[in-house]
């Protein structure tokens, strides 16, 4: 194979239940020059031995790596190990949808300095039915890093599959913080759209799968840790927004209560959500318009509310 065009940087742990998936909508796009690594740290081969079966399918490079504990490491060592200039990730149960392949190309060569492509992700429920879209509070096109920032830190609305983003700016900007379990890539795309160009593509070309026993959803269940996580990035990056951090951050504190109180009470807490509701009632009516534009909230717990009911979260 020559040179890729593109890497698929796949981190996995005991993933065997929703890999073939994931790996059948890569096979699937029928387009030459792009890599998938897939780095694995299951105590079992069971992962890695439905891999193999599309070797003849895919150009795959296997990683065997149980030394690395985490998803933010094993990303970080499939991004650095990529042979292509541009990088994307994909979740081991997420998917691609039919045009991925396709679109990414277009993005990279309309834009290819760019560090950061975002676009919007389907949500999809465990048995892989499409149950939502989630979209970025964006224009279409070159998008001006001050904005980015100030839509990006009072929710984080990137679904980490979806976006395309060069490799060397990845590594300029450090990679993900292996510290941060929950909140690692809202932390990379704040980095990545400080330190160079944006484009959005209001396009919708991967599956996003939820599912009630994800790592992310455990985690959250500690919901003064989970706000802790969201409080780190945001103080880490509000301060580059200058005089306009005044105007992003009361939204950005009501959507980190929010958020705590929506988690608590997925573990059946819901003593938060009223306290929530009241902080989102002291903004005014420019702070309640910027957090409900910026926070997709419908958009990101309906899906979950119909999978739940549906039995399929």
């Amino acid at each position: 194979m020559r040179a890729p065009w593109l890497s698929v940087v796949m981190p996995s742990l005991r993933a065997e239940r929703w890999i073939d998936a994931s790996l059948a909508s890569l096979a699937a796009q029928q387009m030459d020059g792009i890599e998938i690594l897939i780095i694995d740290g299951s105590p079992t081969s069971a992962t890695l031995d439905i891999a193999r079966s599309y070797e003849n399918r895919l150009h795959l490079r296997l990683f065997e790596r149980p030394d690395l504990e985490s998803w933010q490491a094993k990303t970080n060592f499939g991004v650095e190990a990529a042979a292509a200039e541009h990088v994307c990730w994909l979740g081991s149960d997420d998917v691609w949808l039919p045009k991925r392949a396709g679109s990414a190309r277009a993005w990279i060569e309309s834009a290819s300095d760019a560090g950061l492509h975002l676009a919007p992700s389907a949500i999809i429920d465990r048995r892989g039915r499409k149950i939502g879209d989630w979209h970025c509070p964006l224009p279409e096109g070159f998008v001006a890093s001050e904005l980015v920032l100030a839509r990006l830190l009072v929710q984080n609305f990137v679904a980490a599959p979806a976006p395309v983003f060069r490799k060397d700016a990845w590594l300029g900007c450090g990679g993900l913080d292996q510290q941060l379990w929950y909140t690692a890539d809202w932390d990379m795309w704040l980095k990545l759209a400080s330190s160079g160009k944006v484009v959005h593509h209001d396009e919708v070309t991967i599956g996003l799968r939820i599912r009630g026993d994800s790592l992310t959803v455990a985690g959250s269940r500690d919901s003064a840790e989970f706000a802790s996580q969201m409080r780190i990035v945001l103080d880490r990056h509000l301060a580059r927004l200058g005089e306009a951090a005044k105007q992003v951050e009361p939204a950005a504190r009501a959507s980190i209560a929010v958020n705590a109180a929506l988690a608590a009470a997925s573990a059946g807490d819901f003593r938060r959500l009223i306290p929530a509701a009241l902080t989102l009632l002291r903004l005014g009516p420019g702070d309640i318009h910027r957090y409900w534009r910026d926070s997709r909230i419908v958009e990101r717990t309906a899906p979950r509310v119909r999978a739940r009911l549906r039995g399929a979260l």
